[in-house]
């Protein structure tokens, strides 16, 4: 691991504890497999568990930064959850192995899950937003030489990213906020 990659982790790591101070953190080292090793070489899933700041379950990549930094920026993100589930550790790695091999993911884009967030769930989409559970201090990560932007990975239907192709981002969310959507819940129902 070299020393950027090092001090970019614990700068990340630092971050999310100091932000999510008075609840239990847990720094989970994951291995994505031989093949997808040289990828995401230090990938650690950071599990903060309800406390203070909220009662659900926040899941932070640290990682994504050192393979995919331009320029001293870069992304990790945060996924939150209704439990503590090896699942969403799983889910976890997966979006950062699609971010840092080749999709880039950004403000405003989505990515397949290829099947139901949680079994019997309908959202089989994430979409990239603003941390809105959270707020801009997580989202903004000081690191050594840059920074890093935390986004939030939110668990959405395939019919609500077809209308947010026809309509736009901000079309889809205006109907999540007037349906008062309960973002961690795996089973609520579609906007449209």
């Amino acid at each position: 691991m070299s020393e950027a990659r090092v001090q970019a982790a614990q700068a990340v790591e630092s971050h999310v504890r100091a932000y999510f101070e008075g609840h239990l953190v847990e720094a989970v080292a994951y291995d994505p497999g031989e093949a997808r090793r040289a990828v995401l070489p230090d990938l650690r899933v950071l599990v903060a568990g309800p406390g203070p700041r909220s009662d659900t379950w926040a899941y932070v990549t640290a990682g994504c930064w050192a393979a995919t930094a331009e320029d001293g920026h870069g992304l990790e993100f945060v996924m939150t959850a209704h439990v503590r589930d090896q699942r969403f550790i799983d889910l976890m790695a997966m979006i950062a192995y699609y971010h840092c091999g080749g999709h880039r993911l950004d403000l405003e884009h989505s990515m397949p899950i290829g099947e139901p967030w949680v079994p019997g769930s309908t959202c089989d989409h994430l979409l990239i937003s603003l941390p809105y559970l959270h707020g801009p201090a997580l989202e903004h990560c000081p690191l050594p030489g840059g920074h890093a932007r935390i986004l939030w990975t939110l668990p959405v239907t395939s019919t609500e990213i077809a209308f947010r192709r026809h309509h736009g981002h901000e079309a889809l969310e205006r109907l999540f906020d007037a349906a008062h959507i309960i973002p961690t819940d795996p089973f609520r129902p579609s906007v449209i």
